[in-house]
């Protein structure tokens, strides 16, 4: 029964009088808990479009304020919604002040509803506060984070605190105990809580890690040999690092895994403006000869790109290394050194490689195929379409050149023979 629990003042005594008069234009008999009922219904409802009606308006005010100013930051306010959440403050706090209309002070109706309204208000806290928390991270990370920092983990790392502090505060409410006396008793779950949330716990350190060392950016190439993940960084989260291939695939770690495990950030390459070739062709031992200097100016009059080198090759007595011409490596005393020069003079003349980086044509250990000829320079560009074209081209001129220089590349005898015998009519067999 709820008799008794209409206050006496005024205000409730005339709203009160006034749900008799209609109970008795509609033939109905004065029953207490009916008014009562019905005049608790009637203050509810107030109370809720009155803190609805005032949430709109001051919200139609502080919208129509921030489109007169015309600004950049209202703009975006607008856009994310900021001040829409923001304004769901008002009308828990709109309706506290009403509810004590509908209830005696000393009413157990009005304790259980304070308390759910005051609930209701720290929730609508923290949305607030998230809201807030949102836009001044959407406006650093896209606006003047420079750096690509993962800062959506910061982020995430907030508001879990944000509604951590909602639940320790609403369980408070609902038990009339302090949130600090809550906390001391939280010390006997800790276990179970470092279990439940062990994954956010680990994102958590590890996301401090990641922002603390400058090892990940949103929009970094990054490879991760234990996994599939080869491709471009798109979020950074607590508890996910999502990693778009290059076949649109998209694949997503714990941030944990890249703090414990080693991965490759191709970072560097891409500030860097350009990207490395490192590719071997092998030639075969009985190809390599030495030259005398007919051959030598003639190849020099077929390929005048490596005549400097050879000018002062030869002003140097035919050194291996001479001060001053070293930053083309070869030698004028056999076909594959001759060649190795005129790799590097080609390199160095062609704008579609970097000439401030490292150039080095070099020979590396014979095999019992041959003598393999690395080719070790970078391009002008990382974009991956123009560097497999400028690489390809490379490695063909290098395939069609080095005849002229009396240099057969290797291939496999064994192949060759079949494909021979395969040509050969039926006659030959």
């Amino acid at each position: 029964m709820l008799i008794g629990a209409i206050p006496t003042h005024k205000a409730a005594q005339w709203l009160l009088s006034h749900v008799r008069q209609i109970l008795e234009k509609l033939g109905l008999e004065n029953d207490p808990t009916t008014e009562e009922i019905i005049y608790i219904g009637l203050v509810v409802v107030i109370a809720l479009g009155a803190g609805w009606l005032v949430r709109r308006g001051i919200l139609y005010i502080a919208q129509k304020f921030v489109k007169l100013r015309n600004t950049e930051i209202g703009a975006e306010l607008l856009q994310q919604h900021t001040l829409t959440r923001c304004s769901h403050i008002i009308s828990p706090l709109v309706i506290l002040a009403l509810i004590p209309f509908a209830f005696t002070s000393d009413s157990p109706s009005l304790g259980v509803v304070q308390k759910c309204l005051y609930i209701y208000t720290v929730i609508a806290v923290a949305v607030a506060v998230n809201a807030v928390m949102t836009f001044v991270w959407m406006r650093y990370d896209i606006k003047r984070n420079t750096r690509n920092l993962p800062l959506k983990g910061i982020l995430n790392i907030g508001m879990g605190i944000v509604w951590a502090i909602v639940v320790i505060v609403s369980v408070s409410i609902l038990i009339n105990r302090s949130p600090a006396v809550l906390l001391g008793g939280l010390g006997a779950f800790a276990a179970a809580l470092m279990l439940i949330f062990k994954d956010t716990i680990l994102g958590f350190v590890a996301g401090i890690q990641l922002s603390q060392n400058d090892m990940l950016h949103v929009g970094d190439w990054i490879v991760v040999p234990s996994t599939p993940a080869n491709g471009i960084v798109t979020d950074v989260s607590l508890t996910a690092v999502k990693v778009q291939n290059f076949d649109n695939t998209i694949v997503t770690l714990p941030p944990y895994t890249l703090v414990s495990t080693s991965f490759q950030n191709w970072r560097g390459m891409s500030q860097s403006g350009c990207r490395r070739i490192m590719r071997s062709v092998t030639f075969e031992s009985e190809s390599v000869v030495g030259i005398d200097d007919a051959t030598v100016d003639a190849l020099t009059a077929k390929f005048p790109v490596m005549k400097p080198w050879v000018d002062d090759m030869k002003a140097a007595g035919k050194a291996v290394y001479a001060p001053g011409v070293a930053v083309v490596n070869g030698t004028v005393a056999t076909n594959l050194g001759l060649f190795r020069a005129y790799l590097c003079s080609y390199i160095l003349s062609n704008d579609a490689f970097n000439h401030d980086s490292q150039v080095l044509v070099r020979i590396m250990d014979p095999t019992p195929n041959g003598f393999p000829l690395q080719v070790w320079c970078f391009t002008s560009t990382t974009a991956w379409t123009a560097y497999e074209a400028i690489q390809s081209a490379l490695f063909e001129h290098i395939a069609v050149v080095a005849p002229q220089f009396n240099l057969k590349i290797y291939n496999n005898a064994s192949v060759l023979d079949t494909a021979t015998v395969q040509m050969l009519p039926d006659s030959a067999h």
